[in-house]
């Protein structure tokens, strides 16, 4: 069977539009299409202009018709959505939310950029949980994000509209961002590949902060080569980033030749918890034995400080997201809601503009950063996150990557979660200390469940900078297993 232009990845598409079998403007087409006949039941975008793709597109294939150089422009006519809260010039930018009102972004990210100027088709505006606090896609103020898998469930968070976009083929790849879990949760969640990338290997510049010490943007994408590819766009250092790091950026995909011999895996004993969902935990035991098989070694490590993780992060982050949300306060852009003095004009914007989720963290990050109380919470959980990064340090000297669920339970149904916070915060509870660490991960298919049949992710956490050993080791699995083939029932 022929797949649709939108159904490709991003290899198979420009091998397409190389030798001339279709053109940038069908593929396009081909991706409105497809949002135009399932988007209403899984409201992945929060908006998208048609015919400012399209004429991407038509210079795409001006471009083509030149003979383009491959090496110049890698994403030459390929359609990437991107997260709402990434600038895009002369698009909306709202992170979700109603407090930035019709507020259109003046300049580009920089990772906005590097897609432009390699010829990607950069279009739409994704749904995600407000300021990107969230683990279900629930929070956005444009309304809720639908697994293409099952619509009764969530997609995951913050990024839901990213992974639900990719897995139901409305766009051939798109970009998120990751604090704590927030690409690679969502994800596993709706069967794609989602890369959290080393922190300092691809500007924030453009991105807007939640907790700026974790933030990182990363991608998704429908198989492992195309996210080799795409990473390696946008990595680099950037002058407009001072918390990029000058580090070569090597060419992911070339490292993608199946051979995983004499790689070593860490399994991480205290991520066996006692919670994790038994199908979940018999899916992650299969693939760490077909990575045996391929020929990589299995190593028990431990990671001592894992049981910390959570409550270090819901420090942190809180902490950070507070100061950095300052600056909604109805004065200098964005919505406003009008009182006597500023004072009451900030309590009224930011009460009317904020959602539930957004105020509780601004609360309790306050809080812990408020005289008194800064040593006791915000000062030690900085002392050990600090003790959590050494333990994978210390894990990687042994290994070359750690292996571990994304999730401890497939996607849930939409609202099971939603008035009990601390259930919420735990779905993250495997991949929040890769962000207070500063390392890499990404996650892969790696199953399903039965009735209904939901995807189940699997997680690689790789040293600083080893996004190379992660996609190779990554690649390997996924050329011995199917899960990558199957497509939700749409």
């Amino acid at each position: 069977m022929n797949p649709q232009l939108n159904q490709l990845t991003i290899s198979e598409l420009t091998a397409r539009l190389r030798k001339r079998e279709t053109s940038a403007r069908e593929a396009m087409q081909s991706c409105l299409d497809r949002i135009d006949r399932v988007d209403e039941r899984i409201h992945a975008f929060i908006s998208y202009d048609g015919a400012d793709a399209l004429a991407q597109a038509d210079a795409a294939d001006k471009f083509l018709a030149h003979g383009a150089s491959d090496a110049a422009r890698p994403l030459l006519g390929v359609p990437v959505a991107i997260k709402d809260v990434i600038a895009v010039k002369n698009q909306p930018l709202n992170c979700g939310s109603k407090i930035l009102g019709h507020f259109i972004s003046p300049y580009d990210a920089t990772v906005v950029e590097k897609l432009k100027a390699a010829g990607a088709i950069v279009f739409g505006r994704l749904n995600m949980d407000e300021f990107a606090m969230g683990s279900s896609t629930e929070n956005s103020a444009f309304g809720i994000t639908r697994n293409p898998w099952d619509t009764t469930r969530i997609p995951g968070g913050s990024s839901g509209g990213s992974a639900a976009a990719v897995a139901a083929d409305e766009t051939i790849a798109a970009l998120g961002s990751d604090t704590g879990g927030s690409i690679r949760q969502p994800a596993a969640l709706c069967g794609c590949v989602g890369l959290k990338p080393t922190y300092g290997r691809v500007s924030r510049y453009g991105l807007v902060a939640f907790a700026s010490s974790l933030d990182q943007i990363g991608t998704f994408t429908k198989n492992i080569r195309d996210a080799a590819t795409l990473l390696r766009v946008i990595s680099g250092r950037d002058p407009c980033d001072s918390t990029s790091v000058p580090h070569d950026v090597p060419d992911y995909a070339a490292a993608l030749d199946g051979n995983i011999k004499g790689l070593k895996l860490g399994l991480p004993k205290e991520y066996m918890l006692g919670g994790l969902d038994p199908k979940v935990k018999a899916s992650v035991d299969a693939a760490v034995k077909q990575f045996q098989s391929l020929g990589a070694e299995i190593t028990e490590v431990s990671l001592p400080h894992t049981d910390y993780a959570a409550a270090t992060y819901y420090i942190i982050a809180p902490a950070e997201a507070s100061a950095n949300l300052a600056r909604f306060d109805g004065i200098r852009y964005g919505a406003r809601v009008d009182g006597g003095d500023p004072i009451e004009l900030y309590s009224r914007t930011r009460g009317a503009g904020f959602g539930p989720e957004v105020k509780r963290r601004i609360i309790l990050g306050t809080y812990v950063l408020s005289s008194g109380y800064y040593d006791a919470y915000y000062l030690r959980a900085q002392k050990v996150r600090t003790l959590i990064r050494n333990d994978f340090l210390k894990a990687f000297e042994k290994v070359d990557a750690l292996v571990t669920p994304t999730t401890p339970t497939a996607a849930f149904r939409i609202g099971e979660k939603s008035d009990d916070p601390l259930q919420m915060y735990l779905c993250d509870v495997f991949t929040l200390a890769c962000n207070l660490a500063g390392i890499c991960g990404i996650s892969f298919p790696c199953g399903f469940t039965e009735e209904p049949k939901l995807p189940i992710g699997l997680q690689l956490l790789g040293r600083p900078f080893g996004e190379q050993a992660l996609l190779r080791l990554a690649h390997a699995y996924e050329q011995a297993t199917p899960w990558h083939r199957d497509k939700p029932p749409l």
